[in-house]
């Protein structure tokens, strides 16, 4: 998902905040956690009556890892990017799915920021003095597209302004 800020209050600079889509909220993703276990615990019991005394200890095992897989796909989507785009500097900040403080990963001005669209928009990154980012990884095709688009104008805005 893109969100775009459209200016500061200087009015010349932009943001775009990236997010991978998600396609359950917490609430449906506790509802699948207890319809998979719900189900598992159900035959683990049918098997425990018909005499195997170990599917009560599966299931358990299985639930574990379960939640903890689905607690890690949760907790994967948590991670965002924001590009900021002004007349004096494009930076690149990242938080990481544990919510850690955004760092910056690339900084630079705008006059020689080089946007790279590689792969037909597959691979969008930004270049300058030899360091390179590739931003949107987690985006869809279609949205990684309109990133490339919407870069391209603001960039093209932010270095008329030097």
């Amino acid at each position: 998902m893109i969100e775009v800020v459209p200016s500061f209050p200087d009015g010349r600079s932009a943001r775009l905040r990236l997010r991978p889509p998600r396609a359950l909220t917490a609430r449906q993703f506790v509802a699948l956690f207890a319809v998979l276990a719900g189900a598992m615990w159900l035959v683990a019991s049918m098997g425990w009556l018909a005499g195997n005394v170990f599917a009560p200890a599966f299931a358990l095992l299985h639930s574990a890892i379960l939640a903890a897989a689905l607690r890690w796909l949760w907790r994967s989507g948590d991670r965002d990017e924001c590009i900021t785009i002004g007349p004096e500097v494009v930076e690149v900040s990242r938080t990481a799915p544990a919510g850690v403080q955004a760092q910056a990963v690339f900084r630079a001005h705008p006059y020689w920021v080089r946007l790279g669209i590689e792969e037909d928009g597959e691979r969008i990154s930004l270049a300058s003095s030899g360091r390179r980012v590739e931003v949107g990884n987690f985006l869809g095709p279609a949205e990684r597209r309109e990133l490339a688009g919407q870069l391209q104008v603001l960039l093209a805005a932010a270095s008329r302004y030097r």
